[in-house]
Order: C-alpha cells, then structure tokens, then sequence
C-alpha cells in the first residue's frame, strides 16, 4: 500500500465511512494473469473459486499494442489469449490461482490447449513480481516430478494486459448453448480428466 501523507490522512478522516471505505479496500485486491487456451474456459475455471472477485478476457505476451482477436488468432502479435484474475488475497492467495490454473490446462500441449492450436493458444503464467515468479516455477518443477517428463508452460515476466472485445467477456454465461457445443466438441473434459482425475478443475 502506498505511503499516505499527513494532510491525505486527514482528508480521509473527514469522510464519510462510506466515501472513505472503498478506497481503501480497492487497493487490498490483487490481479493475476494465466495463459490456458481458450479464454472463456479459463473465465469459468476461475469464476467460483472463493476470493476471486471478476476474471477478464483478454492478451498478454506479445509485442502489438492494443490488438484484436482476429490479430491474436491469424498470428504475428506474440500474444497469447489470458484471463486477468482479480481477486481478494485476504480470501485466496497466489499459490491456490496456481493450483486451479495448472488443473484446468494440458501442461504438457505445445502452442495448443485442446482443439485449439497456434501458439496464441499455448498455456503460459505471467508473473508480476519475483515472488509470484518463484511460486509459478516451484509449481512447474513439481509437476514435471509428479509426471516425470516436461511441461510446455511458460513463464514469462508480465508486461501489458489488454481486454477482448465486449463480446467475449463472459461467453460461457451469455451463450451457453453455443459455448457447451465448444467445449464438448474439443474434448476438454475429457482430456482434463484423463491427466487429473478427480483434481480436474481445481476448485
């Protein structure tokens, strides 16, 4: 939390309970951003788990500014598809992001995640500090003992986030018919099962 000066004190004191209130617990929250694939399913994986206050869908990883879906998806930019994770780390911590993150991906898929191939898709954690990098990459060398051979995640330092367009920002819950059909159609189900059994999914 930043330092707060004497005369920002006292203007705090002089509000209301409800004016002062949320300012203040706004900067208690923490955001984290992971690369699995499609980013609707990544929006559902994380959306009820306890403390995570909204998921975004968005890009991470490349080089463009600003860019669209169809720049992502045709290639060229660098990014990867990610959801920008925000949440209370009073209720859940970073480790436990990793824990779901990791069980609702194919660690072991090279620039693909399920039906969807192209390196925009490939599965990625994106750090923001050297403590968030240890933990992604002690989480990483346990899984590659637990499954003896290599895991395909990358880790790569977060720089930029940029939101998806409107339309992609909650498409599980605005078109479930069509986003069952998606998701049944690339077997991600099952192929999460077939790695984890009952720890699929993660929450």
């Amino acid at each position: 939390m930043p330092v707060l000066t004497a005369p920002r004190w006292l203007a705090l004191l002089t509000l209301p309970l409800g004016l002062a209130g949320p300012a203040l617990a706004e900067e208690e929250t923490a955001s984290a951003v992971f690369a699995g694939g499609c980013f609707w399913c990544m929006e559902e994986a994380f959306d009820p788990v306890e403390g995570v206050l909204s998921t975004t869908s968005g890009f991470s990883g490349g080089h463009a500014e600003n860019p669209s879906y169809n720049q992502v998806v045709a290639g060229g930019t660098g990014h990867a598809e990610v959801v920008e994770v925000e949440y209370d780390p009073g209720v859940v911590d970073y480790e436990a992001l990793l824990h779901v993150f990791w069980r609702n991906i194919d660690p072991f898929a090279v620039d693909r995640q399920f039906c969807d191939a192209g390196d925009s898709y490939r599965s990625a954690i994106f750090p923001m500090n050297a403590e968030e990098r240890a933990l992604a990459e002690a989480s990483r060398d346990a899984l590659a003992d637990r499954f003896d051979r290599e895991i395909a995640t990358e880790i790569n330092d977060f720089e930029a986030f940029y939101p998806a367009e409107e339309y992609h920002q909650g498409y599980y819950r605005k078109n479930p018919v069509r986003y069952r059909f998606y998701k049944s159609a690339c077997r991600r189900e099952e192929r999460l099962n077939e790695i984890w059994g009952d720890e699929a999914g993660g929450v």
